[in-house]
């Protein structure tokens, strides 16, 4: 047994049959082997007592969004056998490129976090009646010299939240690990943090298995619903699963070129490779499919 396989099993067990797990991966650039890792151990977590598990592409970033992004989530799911309960896809289709079509379409019609601009923007409303917000025209090239730090000198007093080309920042406590974070960026679009928690909350998210390197991203989204009065979004449930790294020991990334899951489909590798990885991680035995996986974690519970 690994020292996280423990953790995990522990996770799983308290999980339950009405738990509501999700995949929320960014179409920022082609999946990699970590994505579908994780992928696979959200999935192990909600399918042994029969829990739900959605689809949450978050595409709130549009500058990085591409259409054949969109496509590739789809197909990377297909490619490792992973069914979701709701979001888009869930359609009948004649033949694979017919469903996939229909799958990206079903997407940017109903499912887009461009769709629910509503709900993030009402949260901010309240966020900004706590007093905790100020404007900011800080770039992250501004920052990089202070480690992630925010100097308390760079707060423009002069700066209001109504003024143009301006990001919402929220005070927060001394030593939190993301200082002073952004909840609405300079082209007035809600950042992640917010439209992460917004979602969840929404969609009545339960459990969230999630990347070690996310740690703070969950520090953060906590203290937004703590700002916000969501005590529902407290009850959740959080697990930070160890990270898979290149030949340097860096996390893969997919801008920084990260092998893709489409490189590894179009070479003819099969998903044993992703598997390979989940049971390295759990301590399993050998695993050549999800359902595999599915069966010894049934026997462990």
């Amino acid at each position: 047994m690994t020292p996280f396989s423990q953790q995990f099993f522990d996770f799983a067990r308290s999980a339950g049959p009405n738990c509501r797990l999700r995949f929320a991966p960014t179409p920022s650039g082609f999946l990699h082997i970590g994505n579908a890792l994780n992928f696979t151990l959200n999935w192990l977590v909600a399918r042994p007592d029969g829990g739900k598990i959605l689809l949450r592409i978050d595409d709130l970033d549009a500058e990085r969004k591409r259409p054949e992004y969109v496509a590739d989530i789809f197909e990377s799911l297909e490619w490792l056998g992973l069914d979701w309960d709701e979001g888009p896809g869930l359609i009948e289709a004649v033949t694979s490129s017919h469903r996939l079509n229909i799958s990206v379409a079903d997407f940017e019609k109903n499912w887009s976090q461009h769709r629910r601009l509503p709900l993030y923007f009402k949260a901010l409303e309240k966020l900004r009646d706590t007093g905790l917000l100020f404007a900011c025209r800080k770039s992250r090239r501004d920052l990089a010299p202070f480690g992630g730090d925010y100097p308390p000198e760079f707060r423009e007093q002069n700066l209001r939240l109504d003024d143009e080309d301006v990001a919402w920042r929220i005070e927060t406590p001394s030593g939190f690990p993301l200082p002073d974070f952004v909840v609405r960026r300079r082209d007035g679009i809600p950042a992640y943090q917010l439209a992460s928690l917004v979602d969840d909350l929404h969609f009545g998210v339960t459990h969230v298995v999630r990347g070690a390197d996310l740690e703070a991203s969950t520090r953060a989204q906590l203290y937004l619903a703590e700002c916000l009065g969501e005590t529902n979004f407290l009850k959740i449930k959080f697990l930070h699963h160890p990270l898979i790294t290149d030949a340097q020991g860096e996390k893969l990334s997919k801008s920084a070129g990260a092998s893709s899951l489409k490189a590894l489909r179009e070479g003819g590798a099969a998903p044993e490779i992703v598997f390979q990885k989940v049971v390295e991680m759990l301590g399993f035995s050998e695993a050549n499919s999800a359902s595999e996986l599915f069966f010894q974690l049934q026997n462990i519970k």
